[in-house]
C-alpha cells in the first residue's frame, strides 16, 4: 500500500487527536469523538495519593496510554510501543522509524516544547503529538501536535528533553506506531461494547475515588479545606482543580461534549436515535461543568466569597446528574 503523504488535523485532545490521524493515515478513517468514545476514554477520577506540584491528581479520562490501547481491539490491528533507558536509543529508534518512511506518535512532556505557548510550558509528562518526518538539512523534527492549529518544527535537543523528561508520569521516550493495517470496525458490535465499558467505568467501579463517586468524593476533600483559616491554600487547591479541568488535555466539559459527538455519529452508524437524544444531555452536563469552572475562578479572583460548601454543593450536583445520564445510557444501549 502506497502511504499518502501526511496530513496536519487540529483536534480537541492530544492522545484522540493522534489515535485519530494515525488510525485514519494507515487507512481507516477515524474521528476524533469516535476515537475517544470507542476506546471507552471517558471517566472521572480523583487521585490524592498522586500528586501534580503536590496537589491531588484529578482527571476526567483513563489513564495515559488508554486510547493507543482501546483502538486495537475494535480495529483489528497491533499497535507496537517502545520505550528506552538511554535517551540515545529513544532518539536512534524514533530516527530509524521516520527514515523508513512511519508516522509515529510520542509522549512528552509539555514543559521542554519549544513551540508551546509560554503559559502552557509547565511540568506535564503525558501530553501527545505525532513526528511525521525530519529535515536532512537542519535535522529538525517534522511534528504534528494535534492541539495546535498548524504543523510545527522542534530541535532534536528539545525534543529529546521532551521525550525523556523525570517526573510523575514520565514518559522514557515512549513512541508507537501500527505493526499491521487497521481495519473497519464491526459497529454493530464495537459500539455498543464501548459504552457498557465506559457505563461501568462511571457507575459500577468497586473504588470510591472513580467515576461517579469519585465526584463526590472530591466534594467531602472540598468541604474539609480551610478557606476560612487558610484561603490562600484552600485557592491553591480549588484552582488546581479547575486548571484540569480547563487546560489540561480538553478537562471536564471538553471531554462530555465529545463523548456527546461521539453518542451522535454512533446514533447514526447504528441507527440508534436514543443515543442521539441523549448527547444533548451530556451536552448541558459539560455546560455545567463550565459553569462550575466559572463560579472557582470567580472565587480565587476574589469577586466572589470564597465559599468551599458552595462548590461542594455543585460539585454534588454534577455527581447527581452524571450518575442519571449513565444510567439512561445503560438502558439505551440495551439491544432493542
Amino acid at each position: 500500500m502506497t502511504m499518502q503523504p501526511f496530513v496536519h488535523r487540529h483536534a480537541s485532545h492530544c492522545e484522540s487527536g493522534v489515535m485519530s490521524a494515525i488510525v485514519s493515515y494507515y487507512g481507516a478513517p477515524l474521528s476524533e469523538p469516535m476515537a475517544f468514545g470507542l476506546s471507552s476514554a471517558l471517566t472521572f477520577a480523583f487521585l490524592p495519593f498522586i500528586k501534580l506540584s503536590g496537589l491531588p491528581l484529578v482527571s476526567y479520562r483513563m489513564p495515559p496510554k488508554a486510547i493507543i490501547r482501546g483502538l486495537q481491539k475494535p480495529f483489528r490491528f497491533s499497535m507496537r510501543t517502545e520505550t528506552f533507558r538511554r535517551p540515545e536509543d529513544g532518539v536512534a529508534r524514533l530516527d530509524e522509524l521516520l527514515d523508513a518512511g512511519k508516522v509515529v506518535g510520542l509522549q512528552v512532556s509539555v514543559f521542554w516544547l519549544p513551540f508551546m505557548p509560554p503559559d502552557f510550558r509547565f511540568h506535564f509528562n503525558a501530553h501527545n503529538l505525532i513526528a511525521y518526518g525530519r529535515d536532512p538539512a537542519s535535522g529538525d523534527y517534522l511534528l504534528s501536535d494535534p492541539v495546535l492549529h498548524e504543523p510545527v518544527r522542534c530541535a532534536p535537543d528539545d525534543l529529546m528533553k521532551a521525550r525523556f523528561a523525570r517526573g510523575v508520569l514520565a514518559p522514557k521516550g515512549l513512541l508507537y506506531y501500527p505493526d499491521s493495517m487497521p481495519q473497519k470496525p464491526a459497529w454493530e458490535q464495537a459500539i455498543p461494547a464501548a459504552i457498557k465499558k465506559t457505563v461501568r467505568n462511571m457507575l459500577n467501579t468497586p473504588l470510591p475515588i472513580i467515576g461517579v463517586k469519585g465526584i463526590e468524593r472530591i466534594a467531602r476533600a472540598f468541604e474539609r479545606l480551610p478557606a476560612a483559616t487558610d484561603p490562600q491554600t484552600t485557592k491553591q487547591y480549588i484552582g488546581h482543580l479547575v486548571r484540569m479541568q480547563e487546560e489540561i488535555g480538553t478537562g471536564g466539559g471538553g471531554f462530555r461534549f465529545m463523548y456527546a459527538a461521539f453518542l451522535e455519529e454512533a446514533a447514526t452508524l447504528i441507527d440508534r436515535p436514543a443515543f442521539a437524544e441523549l448527547a444533548e444531555q451530556l451536552v448541558g452536563i459539560g455546560d455545567l461543568w463550565r459553569e462550575f469552572a466559572l463560579a472557582t475562578a470567580r472565587m480565587i479572583r476574589d469577586r466572589d466569597p470564597l465559599d468551599t460548601g458552595h462548590l461542594a454543593t455543585l460539585l454534588r450536583a454534577q455527581a447527581a446528574r452524571e450518575k442519571a445520564f449513565f444510567i439512561s445510557l445503560k438502558k439505551a444501549v440495551r439491544p432493542a
